[in-house]
């Protein structure tokens, strides 16, 4: 969580989604983010905030990938660094 902003890599999210990406909440608004180019896959968040998200995806792009494959491996994912 950062600046009011709630990131989340759901375990064995791959059943439904086999595109690598993370699920962000924020006032009220939710998105799924595409881990690979930060694109919005579904829902919609301020464009603010989505810019600090896709900042952070861009920084820990590689932290990501490995959670993903944590949780798709029904293990739990390590917690990355909040944007700062």
């Amino acid at each position: 969580m950062f600046y009011g902003i709630l990131v989340a890599i759901l375990f064995e999210d791959n059943d439904r989604h086999n595109l690598p990406h993370i699920h962000v909440r924020y006032s009220g608004a939710k998105a799924s983010i595409a881990i690979e180019d930060g694109c919005v896959l579904a829902g919609d968040i301020p464009p603010k905030q989505l810019k600090m998200v896709q900042a952070w995806i861009e920084i820990h792009k590689d932290e990501l990938f490995a959670d993903w494959e944590l949780a798709v491996a029904g293990e739990q994912p390590f917690r990355i660094a909040p944007l700062q």
